[in-house]
């Protein structure tokens, strides 16, 4: 094998995550803070950050998110499955309608802002029936926090794999 695809074949081979200005982690930890204390159900804010997560391919967050899940309480079952959850039978309407939400904010750019039946508008619509305003914009930066996340792992080396949770 030659040096060359013994490498990354990304950014990742540059930038470890002790490479992240610490303004940007600052940030970032003190939004998840936030986030894990906004009331949301811990098993479903793992639903959220595992699917967004497996859209996004993010490989370390999928493994901590997996993992996390399994800690706070959920099946090995149901997380393998969010992929095709629309299948499966084991998940809530409530749940549904987050996981649909959750995909359609994620890809904005697919789901489109203008066209009154929009993915994104509707899935928006189907919260009122579970969630207030506010738990809505909870729900939100759960979103936009796991994307960034996403991201950030994609770009700075955080070691697939190495995730432990701890008590």
């Amino acid at each position: 094998m030659t040096q060359a695809t013994n490498q990354k074949l990304s950014i990742t081979a540059a930038l470890g995550s002790s490479d992240i200005a610490s303004g940007v982690m600052g940030c970032m930890l003190k939004t998840e803070n936030h986030v894990n204390s906004c009331g949301i159900d811990l098993t479903l804010l793992e639903l959220i950050r595992y699917r967004v997560s497996l859209i996004n391919g993010c490989a370390y967050c999928i493994d901590m998110h997996f993992k996390e899940a399994l800690a706070a309480g959920e099946t090995a079952q149901r997380m393998t499955s969010l992929s095709i959850w629309r299948e499966a039978p084991y998940y809530t309407d409530k749940e549904r309608v987050v996981l649909n939400w959750a995909e359609a904010l994620t890809d904005l750019p697919h789901a489109g802002l203008t066209h009154e039946e929009n993915r994104l508008v509707e899935a928006t619509k189907a919260l009122k029936d579970y969630f207030s305003a506010k738990e809505i914009s909870e729900l939100t930066l759960v979103v936009i926090q796991i994307n960034a996340w996403n991201r950030l792992a994609k770009t700075f080396d955080f070691g697939v794999g190495s995730f432990q949770v701890t008590n």
